[in-house]
């Protein structure tokens, strides 16, 4: 029986704001049997829940359009188009992503498909994310949408044919992760009819 490569010498708590972010060192046996010491920096801010919306007899999608600051840093300066998502702080993930759609898109999603989970960027954030699909027709919208205005969001609602927000990875107009795998989802799944 192997024993656990990873023994944790110590945690550090860096910052505990908005998120929590720890220096951590730990001694790691490699494959070969070498252990060596080494130290990373590990971000948590939870975990959380992302879905695309299509209506599959119109060909369409609902995304989302909003600011966000690293992008920004990064040399990104305009806002990013984007999947709906949110953390998912006490909910259960689909509890959260019901609320989010209504929250940031003005939708009643009555039947998101949970289609797989994925770390996001393993190697400095601890999130992962539960990926959800559902149909929509354009008689599930509740309202505006946008956003909570109290969290500092200020969100744009778009609804874009499944073409179009293809052809926008490739131009380089949508360069968000988790909204390129679920497009690309939908698209392998065949699940327009359109």
């Amino acid at each position: 029986m192997r024993r656990d490569p990873v023994q944790i010498r110590s945690v550090e708590v860096l910052s505990d704001d908005w998120a929590i972010l720890k220096k951590v060192t730990f001694d790691y046996t490699r494959r070969d049997g070498r252990v060596e010491t080494q130290v990373r920096q590990v971000y948590d801010r939870g975990n959380g829940a992302v879905i695309l919306p299509y209506d599959p007899d119109r060909g369409m999608v609902l995304l989302v359009r909003q600011f966000r600051l690293p992008a920004y840093l990064s040399g990104h300066p305009e806002p990013l188009i984007e999947a709906c998502a949110g953390l998912l702080d006490d909910n259960d993930p689909e509890t959260c992503i019901r609320q989010e759609a209504e929250e940031e898109l003005g939708y009643r999603l009555p039947n998101p498909e949970r289609v797989f989970q994925a770390f996001m960027s393993p190697g400095s954030v601890t999130e992962q994310l539960v990926f959800f699909v559902a149909s929509y027709t354009p008689d599930d919208r509740i309202g505006q949408g946008g956003g909570a205005e109290d969290e500092g969001e200020d969100i744009e609602v778009l609804e874009l044919s499944l073409d179009e927000a293809l052809s926008m990875i490739e131009s380089g107009k949508i360069v968000d992760a988790k909204t390129i795998m679920l497009l690309q989802y939908v698209k392998l799944k065949g699940r327009m009819n359109a």
